[in-house]
């Protein structure tokens, strides 16, 4: 083993958000960073879906520190180890890592958010592969014990739905009036199911409508964290408090990305 330190460079930086600022899902994702207490976190779970290499479980980075633009993150190597040894999960290449945007995307804003104690925290990349549901509440299971921690904060990287040709999905409910209606009342209807704190009718939902949310996977895996908890009767909530969209979409012709910014709280 060598004591070289391997760093993931901010591969997205410059092209998926500029140095100053996101473009699209900034402002939403903003309201759910807002009720991060920085002073009480010490370990932050960032679960992000795998949007370029087919994956059946998890997997852990191979790499020590994530570099954003504000400053580099250390990742946590003791709960590394501790997940590692569950025979559950694999690793990501470097190449991967850098290919993939999902966790990256909340790095900056992980950096901000914990800037007056940026020394005092790790973080937990994860990367969730398209888990069957039995997976999902393995998973679940595996982080409902760090999830009951309140040092520990967990972040799941998704977008809504993805809408248009060029995501090869076009739903439409004509009753609602306009494409981005529809799209809002099916968005909608996904984050109240959320809200209920079931992933049954979560997996429910997706299989009838087959609403295109990139993150549903690791929305599932906290969804059951979530349950196993709530078995050991710990008490929460969850509520979404943002949501836009990329743009209206009007005709067939026009695509659009919904974000949805929520938070849990542990009462």
């Amino acid at each position: 083993m060598s004591n070289r330190v391997v760093c993931r460079e901010a591969s997205h930086a410059g092209s998926w958000y500029t140095a100053s600022g996101y473009t699209y899902c900034g402002s939403c994702a903003a309201h759910a960073y807002k009720q991060v207490d920085p002073s009480i976190t010490r370990r932050i779970f960032i679960l992000g879906p795998s949007h370029h290499v087919p994956l059946s479980r998890c997997a852990l980075s191979s790499v020590d520190i994530y570099r954003t633009p504000l400053y580099d993150l250390r990742i946590d190597q003791k709960i590394y180890g501790e997940l590692w040894k569950t025979g559950m999960f694999e690793r990501m290449s470097l190449q991967t890592d850098e290919d993939e945007h999902s966790i990256e995307m909340h790095l900056p804003y992980t950096a901000k958010a914990m800037e007056s104690h940026k020394d005092e925290f790790t973080i937990i990349p994860v990367l969730v592969g398209a888990l069957s549901e039995s997976k999902e509440q393995e998973f679940g299971k595996l982080f409902s014990k760090y999830l009951a921690d309140p040092s520990n904060l967990f972040v799941v990287s998704s977008d809504f739905c993805h809408w248009g040709q060029r995501f090869r999905y076009s739903y439409y409910d004509e009753s609602q009036g306009e494409i981005y209606r529809s799209i809002e009342h099916l968005d909608k209807m996904g984050m109240s199911i959320i809200e209920q704190l079931d992933p049954v009718s979560f997996s429910n939902y997706l299989k009838k409508y087959h609403n295109t949310i990139c993150g549903r996977h690791p929305i599932g895996v906290l969804l059951n964290a979530i349950t196993e908890l709530q078995k050991n009767g710990m008490n929460m909530s969850f509520s979404f408090l943002n949501y836009a969209q990329s743009s209206q979409c009007r005709n067939w012709q026009d695509s659009s990305v919904s974000y949805a910014a929520g938070a849990l709280t542990v009462h």
